[in-house]
């Protein structure tokens, strides 16, 4: 499913088939002439969701081309590419968090164990970038190879400060920035570079791409901080089992008083040590974070930022496609999974 229906049929109809190619495109890459493999990839078919970057590369490439529709066969190449990145990226994330549940079904560590997850996303990585090597730009390539790394940073900054309960909004920005939004600031940035747009245009796509990135990660840690495995479609509440503070717990931690942050921590320690997101220490600290308005703090920045993501596409003219990118910003704030 994914993060917005185009309102424009012509558009909506082209972009439906350029996915469709990308679909096709992933599966023929990652296939083997190996049983077991293919056996274990096909599992990564439950994590296809929204299809949120892949949309970026080829939307930003219509909103870039001269009739707002045209697409060159690379930017189906990278669609597929940062696809395989960020599948990856999942399956090795649903590995560190001991995850059970993705899209609503079993995640492959939960499946097949932790080893075969972990050479999972370790394949896409090593076919995304065999893949991305039939591109023959090679400052586009090494773009792609430069933010990867970025990513991994992020997850390993991430790594370094769980149960740091002092985690400050300018380091769990920085994390975000390098996990997720610097991968979607890139797929519009490519787009645009691929149509050699003009730097204003490849600058705003990437300032767009970066921070519908970062609203998009806030979201997704208030949903997992509030909402219900259910209706998310995976598993919720490791961050807190994780020891990982996200924006509303910063929030309520930087502006409460020394007793009742010592109540927080305790509730949270209490809910590591219960080792259950459905515990009564975890349903404590949601109702607390609700309740003293830290989860609304984090919505008002996510909604600030997706303002700025559309304004950044002002430079661009106006089209189908430039109004698709502003609606799939405004949806990142009404997501419910």
């Amino acid at each position: 499913m994914r993060l917005v229906a185009p309102r424009d049929e012509t558009i909506a109809q082209r972009l439906a088939d350029e996915l469709s190619a990308v679909e096709e495109l992933f599966v023929g890459e990652l296939a083997s002439d190996l049983i077991c493999v293919n056996e274990l990839t096909r599992h990564v078919e439950r994590y296809r969701g929204k299809r949120l970057r892949p949309m970026l590369v080829l939307v930003s490439g219509m909103a870039t081309s001269t009739d707002g529709m045209t697409l060159t066969p690379n930017h189906r190449v990278l669609a597929t590419v940062v696809e395989m990145i960020h599948m990856a990226t999942l399956v090795h994330d649903d590995v560190l968090d001991e995850a059970e549940v993705r899209r609503g079904g079993s995640t492959v560590n939960y499946l097949r164990g932790n080893e075969p997850a972990v050479m999972l996303g370790d394949y896409m990585i090593s076919h995304a970038y065999h893949l991305c090597s039939s591109v023959e730009s090679q400052s586009i390539a090494r773009l792609v190879a430069s933010t990867t790394n970025t990513v991994c940073e992020g997850e390993l900054l991430q790594l370094a400060n769980r149960e740091n309960w002092q985690l400050d909004e300018p380091t769990y920005f920085d994390i975000i920035r390098r996990k997720t939004a610097s991968l979607c600031g890139v797929c519009c940035r490519l787009a645009a570079m691929l149509h050699d747009a003009p730097d204003s245009h490849a600058n705003a796509l990437e300032s767009y791409g970066d921070k519908l990135g970062i609203a998009f990660q806030i979201v997704d840690d208030v949903l997992d901080l509030t909402g219900d495995e259910q209706t998310v479609g995976k598993s919720v509440g490791r961050d807190l089992l994780k020891g990982k503070l996200t924006l509303p717990l910063i929030h309520y931690m930087q502006s409460s008083e020394v007793v009742q942050k010592q109540a927080m921590l305790e509730l949270i320690n209490q809910v590591i040590e219960d080792g259950s997101e459905e515990s009564a220490a975890a349903q404590e600290v949601r109702r607390i974070m609700v309740d003293t308005g830290s989860v609304e703090h984090a919505r008002q920045v996510a909604q600030t930022l997706v303002q700025e993501a559309k304004d950044a596409l002002a430079v661009l003219s106006p089209s189908a496609a430039r109004q698709l990118l502003e609606e799939a910003a405004d949806a990142v704030l009404t997501r419910k999974y």
